[in-house]
């Protein structure tokens, strides 16, 4: 009898420790917004990066298919469209198109590193309303490959220099412009960059390269924009799974045929996803933003001790963004089996794009995979990979300054770590700082951001000049 009185004793507690933790759940102090507007010549920085986009500089595995000629022609016109910057920085071209520039500042060390790549993915033309490198501007839009991905962030960089270099701005320390031409397909233009600093002893104090942008409707019970900046970013790695037989034809088929095995292959990966794990950028941003949330979510996120489990339900339900910052995902991609319908292939493979938790490594992940699996004929390979990148420290200047020039940018604005999904040059300099962040600086749609590596890919002209702003405020710092 005591101890059923003790359950509904034991239940009202819980109630209250619930109920308690959320009310307290309540919005931080928001970071301190620089007030007063940033002018600056809008025309030309618009004519700047229509003149970068009309630049074919498409990168392709096969190096064969790539046209040198446009890569030298956007390096070439670099000095016209920038003339401040080539008077005032020293430039140096690295291997595989590194471009690195030096702007000396009045006192050395704790330099800052401005990133962005200038190569664009390839495009099917037919797919276009407008032709994707002449740079056309139409109400307002400016269309073309590399509008968002990244040349808006190449040429935020240099016309926000250029614009401040001819005010007579001087930074406190030192600045590096560092650009690669081959991002795109992981080349390594950044390595070289990187070893470059290493090599001088360069330790940045703020690293900033693309990764997320100031977007609406991307946490639950948040209506707010937020400004998302990455501190870390998930590993990659492709995986080829195989199986084989002795083939034959397919009027007498025999138990456990190659194709079969990796259907089974694949149920069972899919059917088992990896653990969840609240990682430091995941759990930054869930305390960040979980606060601005409405009341039940708020109670979810201010109690994820008790609530995990929940949350853990509603990821492998929907899926997308929220399951992806939480745990290692596997997307099947390929799969090749016979060249004829009635034929059983001696051999069949399929490949899965696994994105990697920062609490797993490719290591750990194939073990878990072939555990899974737990099939002996199907054979596990990693065909290329990369591990998670090194979290970096929000507690810091380097962050505090990357989230003052956001919100001093677009106002109201809420702004908040998070892990990036995909990868980007910025992981390289994981080996010699711990200050690497991830910020586009564009305010995008859903709809815009579909657009990068697809059809009719345009960004506002009032987006590409607030970039420009984004990193006056932000040279300013520095």
């Amino acid at each position: 009898m005591e101890f059923l009185l003790i359950i509904p004793a034991a239940l009202v507690v819980l109630l209250a420790v619930v109920l308690v933790r959320t009310l307290a759940f309540r919005p931080k102090a928001g970071v301190a917004v620089q007030e007063g507007e940033e002018s600056f010549d809008r025309d030309r920085a618009v004519e700047n990066l229509r003149r970068l986009v009309q630049c074919k500089t498409i990168s392709y595995k096969d190096a064969s298919l790539e046209d040198d000629a446009e890569f030298e022609k956007l390096i070439d016109l670099l000095p016209t469209l920038y003339p401040n910057v080539f008077a005032t920085c020293s430039f140096e071209r690295l291997a595989d198109r590194g471009l690195l520039f030096y702007w000396k500042g009045k006192t050395a060390g704790d330099p800052a590193v401005l990133m962005a790549h200038y190569d664009v993915v390839p495009v099917n033309e037919e797919m276009w309303d407008k032709p994707p490198f002449e740079g056309i501007i139409e109400d307002g839009v400016l269309w073309g490959r590399g509008t968002l991905d990244t040349k808006v962030t190449f040429n935020g960089v240099l016309t926000a220099a250029e614009h401040l270099i001819g005010e007579g701005f001087v930074p406190a320390q030192d600045i590096y412009f560092a650009f690669s031409g081959g991002e795109e397909v992981n080349g390594d233009g950044a390595v070289h960059i990187v070893d470059y600093f290493e090599k001088q002893g360069i330790t940045p104090a703020l690293v900033l390269d693309e990764g997320g942008a100031v977007v609406e409707n991307v946490f639950p019970g948040v209506k707010d924009a937020c400004g998302m900046i990455g501190i870390a970013e998930k590993g990659i790695m492709n995986v080829e799974y195989t199986a084989l037989s002795s083939g034959g034809h397919a009027s007498a088929p025999k138990p456990r045929m190659p194709v079969d095995s990796l259907a089974r292959a694949c149920c069972r990966v899919l059917d088992n996803p990896f653990k969840i794990h609240i990682t430091p950028p995941v759990a930054q941003m869930f305390d960040t933003l979980g606060r601005h949330s409405n009341f039940l979510y708020r109670m979810i996120f201010a109690n994820l001790w008790l609530f995990s489990p929940v949350l853990d339900l509603l990821c492998k339900k929907t899926g997308g963004d929220l399951n992806a910052l939480l745990r290692t995902t596997v997307a099947f991609t390929q799969m090749q089996g016979s060249t004829a319908s009635n034929v059983i292939p001696p051999k069949a493979t399929m490949v899965s794009n696994i994105r990697l938790n920062p609490m797993d490594t490719m290591a750990s992940a194939k073990v878990y995979i072939e555990k899974t699996i737990g099939d002996e004929n199907v054979q596990v390979n990693i065909l290329y990979g990369t591990d998670p990148s090194r979290i970096s420290r929000t507690d810091c200047a380097g962050f505090e300054r990357v989230a003052t020039a956001v919100v001093s940018t677009w106002h109201g604005c809420l702004v908040t770590p998070y892990l990036m999904m995909q990868a980007s040059d910025s992981r390289h300099y994981g080996r010699i700082s711990d200050r690497v962040y991830r910020f586009s600086a564009m305010d995008l749609t859903s709809e815009e951001r579909a657009t990068i590596h697809g059809n009719n890919e345009r960004i506002r002209l009032d987006c590409a000049c607030r970039a420009v702003e984004f990193y006056i405020r932000l040279i300013r710092q520095c």
